[in-house]
């Protein structure tokens, strides 16, 4: 036996400098491989089958002149797939989305519904197989139809309740000196990752391994479990790399098609989704109505605030994109009314995206804000400080940590906003409109309950496992540099294993509460590892173990209302004779606590303030109402922000700490996009004088609204 020779925290010190990507090297070089990737013996290939038509019944599959084609191992659909189990509570408190049962009736719900897998021996067989599988439907007329005066529309709970109300707000509407009352439109986004989504499903020696592209293996070996009647010991994931996700990367239909053939054919079973398939079953951001009334004194306090907002869901399966939420957290006012509803249509289930509520939210209020401060003629900067809360302004909990108001003084002082002319449509550059715009940006900092283990080697080395899962934020390199600072060492002697669910329970990649939630399982392990050292434990040769559960830890925290925030500035030009719109510049301060590694996390705040421009300009998934699937559903005709559309983005952080906070690490993968798009809209509108409430602002839209503008 030997003992480790530790160094302590004065000698080292890893949290806080820029560290580049442990794996960084692996990916570059083609050595990391993804789930879609991975080898296996014997392995056949599944092709889904999706509906084409947006409602209705299926009344035959002819399946047997599929079953005869070359390489062609079975067909799966409604007549003998496995049952499987929806009626459970999965990760969360949520209920299973019923499209991941697939092939368990003969209903069609909306177009791109699975009907039916091709299984055969490669995956060129099964893709030419499934596009001859002939299904007929009997078709029914379908809705896909949002619209503000839906008759089918209802508050619903998500993540909050549907509705919250305080004071008389038509009193207060009555009593305002200034009243703004508009409504605003987002619409349907879709997530596209790099990676598509990928399954590959096994059975080993009576156990079940899936070999998955995903934001938690915690969060899909429950779901698999229970849909299949499992016991969660006989099921293993394993997600090592991930493309991306931004909240697609759940538990989808392939998965649990992979599952089902993998068990009726007894050979490994791979499923993966084209990019056009993944527009129908990876999830989106459903579109938004949203209805935004302040009303304020003369100097621009806010009297009333209401702010209501109605998405879709599918009608198999409930889900709010809850826009209304983030009027919860930012503003006060006497007269203080929210409101989440959905509307049932035949359309897929809509999922989490990266901000979900926050950023249409945020677009919403903000450029409500932004038309506040206009009728006041009051600074929007200003406006903003004025109405900076000291308490949650439906909660009432104090604040764990609310620097908004340095985040904007430090924003507008390096933006340069104090030379702004509040005057719209006055400056140029040869045949360009320019104007400026900002807005404030907020999300949860929460943090779930997570196991991890750290070892130590008589060899000076360490390794960390946790079933975290690094979708391309960083955040196996983040761990590595918590670790090394609890443990007293420099990172190269310690080793983070991630993605595989045999690690125990932890939180998902998502909700920006990873980072927060994995390393405080980690710290708290290595911590007790580097206790037991400090007392000249002798190591053996499988080396000495620590397992922490944070959830007793996090259960004890006291309630207030933790969030990272920000402030959003963003200088565009816009050409009214072609109605292009250039973000010439943008920047965003933040206050996300402590900062483990500065490199990756300026790399997710870029990332969202960039998935804000695409937002405010690009993204926006049209579909037919003839046939209720989407116009140009691949990346051809769903357009997103690249790098000639962005050429100069900066992002930067205040000191933001809390006293109270045992980690006081924050979420950065979210409040990079909440803001952005409202801080774009409002700098169009100073440029040019005219609104924009509807997202995005294409050119055609600007021509539109200069026509209209001339007109008045």
């Amino acid at each position: 036996m030997t003992s480790v020779t530790t160094v302590t925290h004065a000698q080292t010190r890893s949290v806080g400098t820029a560290h580049t990507r442990v794996e960084g090297r692996d990916k570059v070089t083609g050595a990391a491989r993804y789930a879609g990737e991975i080898p296996f013996a014997d392995l056949a290939h599944g092709w889904l089958v999706l509906s084409t038509v947006a409602r209705g019944r299926i009344r035959a599959i002819d399946s047997d002149p599929v079953l005869a084609m070359p390489g062609v191992l079975a067909v799966l659909d409604h007549r003998n797939a496995l049952r499987v189990n929806t009626d459970y509570t999965g990760l969360m408190g949520m209920k299973p989305d019923p499209t991941c049962a697939v092939f368990q009736h003969d209903r069609v719900p909306h177009l791109g519904w699975p009907v039916a897998l091709v299984v055969a021996e490669t995956s060129e067989q099964a893709r030419e197989a499934a596009e001859k599988l002939v299904v007929t439907y009997e078709q029914e007329p379908h809705d896909i139809d949002l619209t503000a005066d839906h008759p089918g529309a209802y508050p619903v709970d998500g993540h909050m309740p549907a509705v919250t109300e305080k004071g008389d707000l038509d009193a207060e509407l009555a009593a305002s000196s200034v009243v703004v009352d508009a409504e605003y439109r987002t619409p349907e986004e879709h997530h596209n990752p790099m990676e598509p989504h990928a399954a590959t499903a096994h059975w080993d020696g009576g156990r079940l391994e899936v070999v998955d592209s995903n934001q938690g293996a915690t969060w899909v070996i429950g779901e698999l479990a229970n849909l299949f009647s499992l016991d969660p010991a006989s099921v293993r994931v394993r997600s090592e790399h991930v493309g991306g996700g931004f909240g697609s990367k759940g538990v989808r239909a392939h998965q649990v098609a992979a599952v089902m053939a993998a068990t009726v054919l007894q050979r490994p079973v791979r499923v993966v989704l084209t990019r056009r398939q993944m527009f129908s079953l990876a999830g989106y951001r459903s579109p938004t109505i949203q209805r935004v009334r302040l009303g304020a004194d003369a100097e621009g306090r806010l009297r009333a605030l209401e702010h209501s907002s109605l998405s879709l869901t599918s009608t198999v399966h409930e889900f709010v994109e809850p826009s209304a939420g983030v009027a919860r957290v930012m503003y006060d006012a006497d007269a203080h009314h929210t409101a989440n509803r959905v509307v049932r249509l035949d359309v897929p289930t809509p999922t989490f995206m990266r901000g979900p509520g926050e950023a249409p939210g945020s677009f919403a209020l903000e450029a409500a804000l932004d038309e506040l401060a206009e009728k006041c003629g009051i600074d929007p900067v200003e406006l903003r400080l004025r109405n900076d809360p000291e308490r949650g302004p439906v909660s009432g909990l104090p604040f764990a940590g609310r620097n908004v108001a340095a985040c904007f003084r430090e924003g507008a002082r390096r933006f340069g906003w104090a030379d702004r002319d509040p005057r719209p449509g006055l400056r140029r550059d040869g045949r360009w409109l320019l104007g400026t715009g900002t807005a404030a940006a907020s999300f949860p900092a929460g943090a779930a309950p997570s196991t991890a283990t750290v070892t130590a080697h008589p060899d000076g080395g360490f390794t960390v496992r946790i079933a975290a899962a690094d979708i391309g934020t960083g955040a196996r390199t983040a761990l590595t540099l918590v670790a090394a600072d609890a443990l007293g060492v420099p990172p190269e002697r310690v080793r983070v294993r991630i993605g595989d669910s045999d690690f125990g329970p932890a939180m998902i990649a998502g909700g920006s509460m990873g980072t927060r939630s994995w390393s405080w399982a980690v710290a708290a392990a290595a911590e007790e590892l580097r206790d037991r050292l400090g007392l000249g434990a002798g190591i053996p040769p499988e080396g000495i173990t620590v397992r922490s559960d944070t959830t007793e830890a996090i259960g004890s925290l006291a309630p207030a209302e933790r969030h990272s925030f920000g402030a959003q500035f963003a200088e565009v030009a816009v050409d009214v004779t072609t109605g292009e719109v250039r973000v010439r510049r943008m920047l965003g301060i933040f206050a996300a606590g402590r900062i483990v590694n500065p490199l990756t996390a300026r790399g997710q705040l870029l990332g969202g303030m960039i998935w804000g421009i695409s937002m405010a300009l690009h993204e926006e998934a049209v579909r037919d109402r003839a046939s209720g699937g989407h116009v140009g559903a691949d990346l051809a005709g769903y357009h997103v922000a690249t790098h000639a559309d962005v050429p100069h983005i900066e992002a930067d952080w205040i000191d933001d700490t809390d006293p109270d906070d045992p980690v006081g690490i924050k979420g950065i993968g979210e409040v990079g996009i909440v803001g952005a798009a409202a801080a774009v809209a409002n700098a169009v509108w100073h440029a040019t004088g005219v609104r924009h409430r509807a997202l995005p602002i294409r050119p055609d839209r600007v021509l539109a609204a200069a026509a209209g503008a001339l007109d008045a």
